[in-house]
């Protein structure tokens, strides 16, 4: 069984060194482990090796049993720069990405990052991206300085999005409204899942899923509350004109048709998305090495769950090696893989 961890995150070292000597509008600092911390509003990321150090990174996955990981670019993102910094660090990024799915395809493959502050760079971006690099699609931030995903100045991407079936995967940044999450660290326990509820929601409720309709969008932590809510949205789209002026089926038909990581290590939380959106429609995903994330728990919570082998094969690699049109060859690793 081929099992790949859709939700992770790596700094590539060229960007940390980047951030440090400047310009950015990253704050880094260091731990007593000598870390970097990067420290944006409501929250900072500790940059531990597995973050920064890729053949670190690789010796973990073979001890968890993971065989592939697809690498995201994580918080703050590049957006939170003046727009041509944010296109050079997203190209810097997205070259490091590129190198280590080439060089090291036997572990791992990755999504782009964007420099989404600056609609007409992230579309030129994409192009490369897709183009001369090969990446099959892109993670995209919730919110992009408080504008949300469905605004039509993101549309041009889309369209070329549509155009190609690409995959985007939205994962959660400090939301609109992080000043009432900066204690308890709310923002990320509860600010990063509101906000990807309310960035799906508004895909669907403005048209843009039904507009482009190839797009393939992807989910993280389960979707925020999506699996939970839809029952009411859809209650929205009956009860309110505004609700149906861009769409013309209940929001809940669109939201099944979305992929949904499983980085909400409660077995129950699991069966309520499969019960909505389809065993074939749930990633495996890990957080890792996120503090709050766990490689462990995100393989022990799958196999706590009362499915098939198929079914749970399905979400421990097979949807995700479809979803990304991964060979089914590349992703099984052989031991003596890691020692080259």
């Amino acid at each position: 069984m081929t099992i790949i961890d859709f939700h992770n995150h790596f700094y590539p070292p060229e960007y940390l060194q980047a951030i440090q000597t400047g310009p950015s509008n990253v704050k880094v600092t260091f731990d007593a482990e000598k870390n970097p911390l990067l420290h944006y509003p409501g929250d900072y990321n500790i940059a531990v090796p597995g973050h920064r150090d890729i053949a670190y990174r690789a010796t973990v996955l073979e001890k968890a049993g993971v065989d592939k990981q697809i690498l995201t670019f994580t918080s703050p993102g590049t957006h939170i720069e003046c727009p041509a910094r944010a296109a050079e660090l997203a190209q810097m990024v997205n070259d490091a990405l590129a190198k280590i799915k080439d060089v090291r395809r036997d572990r791992f493959t990755a999504l782009a990052t964007l420099p989404l502050n600056d609609p007409a760079a992230s579309a030129k971006e994409f192009e490369r991206v897709t183009s001369e690099l090969g990446f099959k699609g892109v993670m995209l931030f919730s919110n992009v300085n408080g504008v949300a995903l469905s605004d039509e100045r993101f549309w041009p991407l889309y369209e070329r999005a549509n155009e190609l079936s690409a995959v985007f995967y939205i994962h959660p940044i400090h939301p609109v409204g992080v000043e009432a999450m900066l204690d308890y660290w709310l923002m990320p326990l509860l600010g990063f899942t509101f906000d990807t509820t309310l960035a799906a929601a508004k895909l669907v409720f403005s048209g843009v899923v039904a507009r482009f309709p190839k797009i393939k969008w992807v989910l993280a932590h389960l979707g925020g509350a999506i699996p939970y809510l839809a029952e009411r949205l859809d209650r929205g789209y009956y009860a309110f004109e505004d609700c149906r002026k861009n769409i013309h089926r209940p929001p809940s038909e669109y939201l099944k048709e979305f992929y949904y990581d499983t980085v909400n290590f409660d077995v129950n939380a699991l069966q309520l998305a499969i019960d909505f959106a389809g065993v074939d429609h749930i990633v495996a995903g890990s957080d890792y090495p996120h503090q709050i994330g766990s490689l462990e728990k995100m393989l022990g919570s799958i196999e706590a769950l009362s499915l098939s082998p198929e079914a749970k094969a399905k979400i421990l690699g097979k949807n995700t090696a479809e979803l990304l049109g991964l060979n089914s060859d590349e992703n099984h690793v052989p031991a003596a893989a890691l020692d080259r």
